[in-house]
């Protein structure tokens, strides 16, 4: 479990890639403070699990899955990009931001860049099927940090980023086209689920009844 809070912004210095899967290291020296093979790491908003730590420079590897590959922007990485990064939360922590989970939704884009004297306006396109999980001054995952939906429509949405968030995460580096990880409230999925349960069984007691 996350908070979407990003502690470090590094930089990928060894990317293996395949059909499958693959690997990927990169420098971290803040994360890896007290990391140990088997932790969890947020990477652009994608729990990855530690799979060695290194010395020089810090940093760590973590190991793909296919899966992870087809269903995030991951796959867009290049050696020497940077990514957003954050730890697993303590249990005595502050939730500063949401409860994020590190697995990914689906995968925006982005379409407009605002900037404006005291924020950025972000927009992005949103994929159909994330549509009625994103709602106007709710939370929203993008690359890993918990932003605030400042507009909602039904096939885009806009965040505002102020001028801390751009100089200290990936988002002051995103271009117009640039794909970015989506996580939405995971919330909003259990009340769904839940709801559809409900409506099922009640329509299933109203045709025994008939």
């Amino acid at each position: 479990m996350f908070t979407g809070l990003i502690e470090e912004v590094g930089v990928v210095r060894v990317l293996d890639t395949r059909e499958g899967g693959g690997t990927i290291t990169l420098e971290a020296p803040l994360v890896v403070e007290d990391a140990s093979i088997g932790d969890s790491i947020a990477v652009n908003g994608v729990c990855l699990t530690v799979t060695e730590v290194h010395d020089a420079p810090a940093g760590f590897t973590a190991e793909m899955m296919g899966e992870t590959l087809v269903r995030s922007a991951l796959a867009d990485l290049v050696e020497g990009d940077q990514v957003n990064l954050e730890r697993a939360m303590k249990a005595d922590a502050r939730l500063g931001g949401h409860m994020v989970q590190g697995h990914v939704d689906g995968v925006g884009t982005v379409r407009l860049i605002q900037p404006h004297e005291e924020w950025t306006t972000v927009t992005y396109d949103l994929p159909a099927q994330l549509a009625p999980y994103v709602v106007e001054k709710g939370s929203i995952t993008i690359d890993g940090t918990s932003l605030t939906v400042t507009e909602a429509g039904e096939d885009h949405f806009s965040v505002g980023l102020i001028p801390h968030t751009m100089a200290v995460t990936v988002h002051g580096r995103r271009k117009v086209g640039d794909r970015v990880n989506l996580e939405v409230d995971v919330i909003a999925k259990y009340v769904e689920r839940q709801l559809a349960a409900h409506l099922s069984a009640h329509e299933a007691r109203s045709t025994s009844r008939v």
